[in-house]
């Protein structure tokens, strides 16, 4: 299904991130970075949240609005109950959704937003996500202070919280349609290697937003997925090639550009979590796109879509793939 929009636009974003991602390559481009991992609290979950209402007041800052002119605020993250979300937007007081599409939250939040404004219900809304490399890893695999060893296929959980703000008012980029994905089972089960398990839903929702939008592939400047990794653009790339005589020359992962591979050693098979890719395109593409260095960009988030006790009952990982189409206006 792909949906199209003719009055919804980005006017703001900010971005907010740990130390791994201060070290990668796009650090002048976040609106603030920390240090240590910890952010001046005392547990894993309490410094998510922490970037939470760092990134918040950083965006109303960056466009001048207060708390009151808000019509909605989205967020989404990896915690269980999406706590760093819910308690990081009550201070807002704005009508709130909390959205889990695991990685894919990010452009989940945006379609939700885009949809609502769209059909006049609201004016505004603020899309957030977050995630924090220990919390994450706490949860859906082993505590990182176990030491497991973790292969090079393992992604690694980005650390940061990252919005962006919607309106119906004219500003300089615009979403102009976005196509929603299915359900995606292709009998994977290795939490150690997610670009193999989410590459099929890239797959599925790509090749079916150019069908249904009747586009060629070289319509855009760019095409981002969310946290791939290394493997999985690969993966992609390949397939579309060998299935679909498509040469994704314009395409690249929002995991493998987060980081510096070859210098990053910790990071595998690169980034991974539900504000990699919105540290990406919030940051860096949006500068592109403000400055009309490109003009559209298909940003399309993964997901894996699972629970560690059903992975534990030999459950299969689902993925999903969500798109939004962003150009210059």
């Amino acid at each position: 299904m792909t949906l199209y929009f003719d009055k919804v636009y980005v006017e703001e974003s900010a971005t907010v991130c740990g130390p791994y991602e201060k070290k990668g390559p796009l650090k002048k481009y976040f609106d603030k970075t920390y240090d240590d991992l910890y952010f001046g609290e005392e547990s894993w979950e309490k410094a998510e949240i922490k970037l939470v209402k760092d990134a918040l007041t950083m965006i109303l800052k960056k466009s001048g609005y207060v708390k009151e002119d808000i019509d909605l605020v989205i967020g989404g993250d990896l915690l269980n109950q999406i706590t760093a979300s819910c308690y990081g937007c009550s201070e807002v007081g704005s009508s709130f959704i909390g959205v889990y599409g695991a990685c894919s939250s990010s452009v989940l939040g945006l379609i939700i937003a885009s949809s609502m404004i769209q059909g006049g219900f609201i004016d505004n809304a603020i899309c957030m996500v977050s995630s924090h490399n220990m919390s994450s890893e706490k949860q859906f695999r082993y505590p990182t202070e176990y030491g497991a060893p973790r292969p090079n296929s393992a992604t690694f959980t980005s650390t940061g919280a990252a919005c962006s703000l919607l309106s119906n008012e004219k500003s300089k980029i615009r979403i102009e349609c976005a196509t929603l994905g299915r359900i995606v089972d292709y009998e994977q089960n290795d939490p150690n290697d997610m670009g193999r398990v989410m590459a099929p839903s890239v797959i599925d929702t790509l090749s079916r937003h150019l069908e249904d939008t009747g586009r060629d592939i070289h319509y855009y400047d760019m095409i981002l997925t969310g946290d791939l990794g290394r493997y999985g653009l690969d993966i992609v790339k390949d397939y579309m090639k060998e299935n679909y005589s498509i040469d994704l020359d314009n395409y690249n992962d929002c995991g493998v550009m987060l980081y510096d591979l070859d210098t990053q050693k910790e990071v595998k098979a690169g980034g991974s979590g539900p504000v990699c890719s919105a540290l990406v395109v919030y940051s860096y593409i949006y500068d592109l796109l403000k400055s009309k260095k490109i003009k559209r960009v298909l940003f399309m988030a993964t997901g894996a879509l699972f629970s560690p006790t059903l992975l534990y009952q030999k459950e299969n990982i689902n993925s999903i793939c969500h798109a939004v189409s962003l150009e210059v206006a």
